[in-house]
């Protein structure tokens, strides 16, 4: 598991995606993604098709995680990272920490080694998916929750019950073009109305999560559009 790192634990950190990630039109400024990090306070690919749902759920083995490719300052640690800073980091993984959103944590505690997750950019000028990874390590303690000079510690979480979870992600690749939420919502909205993939994206439906559960139908409709003109 990589070091812990300062940067890391305010830079992912998506926790704060968590408690407000708001996923809107290009347009937007305030899409609240958390950090990277990773994890996002807020509460989806790969070979594995294995699932932890309950009967009769959708299976979700593919994953969107969001998090921040510019910089924000929370409590003066810049919350940035991006898909370039995770390729950048020694193996290209990292740590997924920062989650403080029980549904997004417990997304995270579904995921299986080898399974696949769009990168994508939040709270940002041109919000999208910029890239794919891989999980290659399953749930495991977040360490940042107890620590107190992190922007996403916890003092209602003990060490012999932590409430938070993370998960360590691998770089694989970039898409072959940047696929901006603009573009997915004109898709979404084509679905809603005729029937189609993305209709119950979660991107829409629940768009406040910074850690997402998808569809394998979901995952490869997406896919597809790196091979397509924008729409």
């Amino acid at each position: 598991m990589p070091p812990a790192r300062k940067a890391r634990v305010g830079k992912r950190r998506r926790a704060s995606s968590d408690k407000g990630d708001e996923d809107e039109t290009a347009s937007s400024a305030k899409e609240r993604v958390g950090r990277k990090r990773k994890a996002a306070a807020s509460a989806e690919t790969g070979a594995n098709k294995e699932s932890s749902e309950s009967p009769g759920s959708p299976q979700h083995c593919r994953w969107l995680m969001k998090s921040e490719p510019e910089s924000r300052f929370d409590n003066g640690v810049d919350m940035k990272f991006g898909i370039e800073d995770l390729k950048a980091l020694p193996n290209q993984t990292d740590c997924w920490d920062g989650v403080r959103n029980y549904q997004a944590r417990n997304f995270m505690r579904q995921m299986k080694e080898g399974e696949l997750a769009f990168f994508y950019h939040s709270n940002c000028k041109e919000p999208g998916i910029a890239g794919i990874m891989k999980i290659v390590k399953e749930a495991y303690v977040d360490h940042t929750q107890f620590d107190k000079k992190d922007v996403h510690y916890d003092a209602t979480s003990k060490p012999d019950n932590p409430k938070w979870s993370m998960v360590d992600v691998q770089y694989q690749r970039m898409l072959k073009r940047f696929v901006p939420l603009a573009e997915l919502k004109k898709y979404h909205l084509q679905h809603r109305a005729k029937g189609g993939p993305l209709k119950d994206m979660a991107l829409f439906t629940r768009a406040r999560l910074s850690v997402q559960a998808l569809t394998t139908e979901e995952f490869d409709f997406v896919l597809s559009l790196e091979d397509k003109e924008p729409l």
